[in-house]
């Protein structure tokens, strides 16, 4: 007869229930991951497939009895440090936004709004063409794997253990709002310093011609400029978004 004590079972679970835990909070707050028309099943069966590829590499887990308040706050632990990767991902898809935010503004192009479904909120135009274009780079970089890697890194980083919010105080991700700004204007600065250059050109003509309805011709110009400048700097957008992406998956390596 085959029999097995509580502290063997107790050693088999803790090494999958750990990094199961966390790898399904990052399935909530992952951007193109976290998608509502991804159904659960999958996100499940996705989290236990890595679990199971990656469990070689992962330290080992200390045994912690499921039925004590240590396995709550163990558990607790998991689900924020995955949602706080997922987070991290999220910042620089905001900042994309935020810079395509700024664009439309610039273009007068901010009066299209419409409400996404996705997000639940009200979005414009060029931010959610930016935020499109954001959602494909990162499928085309691999993005899915990064985040994967990142996980499992922060097992090394920030190994399972009974205080929940200690990885708070050395990733301090109250400051991460920085990064959208930063980010942000980093990808909008050229067409804003173009739209600028004609709103200086149009404001020069106005002041020569006044005769000139400059508001019925600043207009259509404005949107020309603004497209021809999201046409030659699209392709530029890779290189700051991935280097944005590795570096905030990279405070958890």
């Amino acid at each position: 007869m085959i029999t097995f004590t509580e502290a063997q079972v107790m050693a088999w679970i803790t090494p999958w229930l750990w990094p199961f835990l966390r790898l399904m909070g990052l399935f909530t707050t992952a951007p193109v991951l976290s998608l509502k028309g991804i159904p659960r099943r999958v996100k499940i069966g996705l989290s236990l497939l890595v679990v199971v590829a990656a469990q070689p590499s992962m330290p080992e887990m200390p045994p912690i009895d499921l039925n004590s308040r240590m396995a709550f706050t163990v558990a607790l632990q998991q689900v924020l440090i995955g949602l706080t990767v997922g987070f991290a991902a999220r910042i620089v898809f905001a900042a994309i936004e935020f810079a395509g935010e700024i664009v439309g503004l610039q273009m007068g192009l901010n009066f299209a709004a419409f409400f996404d479904p996705v997000m639940a909120t009200q979005s414009t135009s060029i931010s959610r063409f930016y935020g499109t274009v954001a959602a494909w780079l990162f499928v085309v970089m691999n993005g899915h794997l990064l985040l994967t890697a990142a996980m499992v890194q922060s097992f090394h980083a920030f190994p399972v253990a009974a205080e929940p919010l200690a990885f708070l105080k050395e990733l301090q991700p109250q400051v991460w709002g920085a990064e959208v700004f930063k980010l942000g204007l980093w990808v909008s600065l050229p067409i804003v310093a173009m739209l600028l250059l004609v709103n200086l050109v149009l404001g020069v003509v106005a002041r020569v011609a006044p005769q000139m309805n400059v508001f019925s011709v600043g207009f259509p110009i404005t949107i020309g400029v603004g497209l021809t400048g999201l046409w030659l700097t699209l392709p530029m957008m890779q290189v700051p978004f991935s280097a944005a992406i590795e570096r905030m998956l990279g405070l958890f390596g």
